[in-house]
């Protein structure tokens, strides 16, 4: 291990490895990068433990970009990520997402649609008597709206993709360094050095935080107040005796959202705000099943009054709480400390977009291919939040 690096990125889950690989695939940059992970087994990483999603159906156009881009490079994972000729197959599906709303909620589908439309998502809308015959499994009781997506959306292996992105940037010549980040030097208003529990210090030009559920601690190393938040969310497996044909990842107007896994069901919500802390505890909370989810199932699926689940994990969920949206790009006064952080549930989609973005702003300065400065950290300290209708 070397004691100087161009880059040293904190965190090695799906965002710190996106943004190695890219920057070691840009033949332009030419510069030395090491990754820094606390865990190497990825037990507790958000990236192992997500449902690992993939949208569309944003309310911005910068949200829209990052997982178009995304579904792009999953879609063509071999071609970018493949060593030593592997197939790359992260086992995505694109059943789509379906909102459904209210009568409350349904000019907020129909404003949406009109921006996910214009930047070319494949979205439509359906009346409840088309939900109900594109889906005679679902009650359309309550319901003024659905917003389905015809293709580009669904599901996917989030760890493999971290995986493969983590194999390929190795490959690439990234040092992966095990231990844990326990200072960040700084000096006329930049990062110097970023040091290890073990006493290693490790200098650099650029830093990059891509801590997930640890970035508001890497941050105040920093002396950079960052609002990111480690929120816990619970996924539930279940059983259905009954087949949901063509069943997509559905988003019930409760909040409760659910979708096949396999034979299966997963399934999950946010928890009631006096719930849901800032917090390093992965405890299940079973009654949040029993109490809010499974009667909101039922409700919208007659079929799912009869069911048993049979798993359930709870994982880490970054969450801005200022807009709920990333921070992507550097820090207005430490100039060459950089933000991947607080992606908010939309993580492993939008992490080739955003890799790649941080790779090109490190590089050349500027963004290239996607413009991300909608994400800026400044937006967080001048009150210019950055308001996304379709959080989940």
């Amino acid at each position: 291990m070397a004691d100087r690096y161009d880059v040293v990125i904190v965190g090695g889950g799906v965002m710190g490895c996106a943004v190695a690989y890219f920057l070691a695939n840009d033949p332009g940059f030419g510069g030395t990068v090491a990754v820094v992970e606390r865990d190497p087994t990825y037990q507790r990483a958000s990236s192992a433990l997500s449902a690992s999603s993939i949208r569309q159906q944003f309310s911005t156009p910068a949200n829209i970009a990052l997982s178009q881009f995304g579904l792009s490079f999953i879609r063509n994972a071999t071609q970018h990520l493949s060593v030593d000729g592997d197939l790359v197959d992260l086992g995505l599906r694109e059943p789509g997402y379906l909102y459904l709303a209210t009568g409350a909620g349904a000019d907020i589908l129909r404003r949406n649609n009109a921006i996910q439309r214009s930047c070319g998502a494949d979205v439509a809308l359906l009346s409840p008597e088309d939900l109900a015959v594109r889906f005679p499994w679902l009650s359309v009781d309550g319901v003024a709206l659905g917003s389905l997506g015809l293709s580009g959306e669904g599901w996917f292996d989030g760890y493999s993709l971290m995986q493969a992105f983590r194999r390929k940037a190795k490959a690439l010549g990234v040092a992966m360094i095990a231990g844990e980040v326990a200072g960040i030097d700084t000096a006329d208003g930049k990062v110097t050095a970023v040091r290890l529990a073990d006493g290693q210090r490790l200098s650099c030009g650029v830093a990059v935080n891509a801590a997930g559920p640890r970035a508001r601690r890497v941050a105040t190393m920093a002396g950079v107040d960052l609002p990111v938040a480690a929120r816990k969310r619970c996924v539930f497996v279940f059983d259905c005796r009954e087949e949901l044909p063509g069943c997509p990842l559905v988003i019930d107007p409760s909040g409760v959202w659910f979708r096949p896994e396999g034979k299966q069901f997963i399934c999950g919500a946010p928890p009631p705000a006096d719930r849901d802390p800032d917090t390093d505890d992965l405890t299940v909370e079973h009654d949040l099943f029993e109490e809010m989810m499974w009667p909101a199932l039922a409700e919208r699926v007659p079929a799912f009054e009869a069911i048993k689940v049979t798993n359930a994990w709870a994982g880490f969920y970054e969450y801005n709480e200022i807009d709920q949206n990333a921070v992507i790009g550097p820090h207005p006064e430490l100039r060459n400390f950089l933000f991947c952080n607080g992606f908010s549930g939309h993580g492993l989609q939008q992490a080739p977009g955003a890799g790649r973005g941080l790779a090109e702003l490190i590089a050349t300065g500027t963004y290239r291919s996607l413009n991300l400065s909608a994400f800026a950290y400044e937006r967080l300290v001048e009150n210019r939040p950055l308001l996304e209708t379709n959080v989940i």
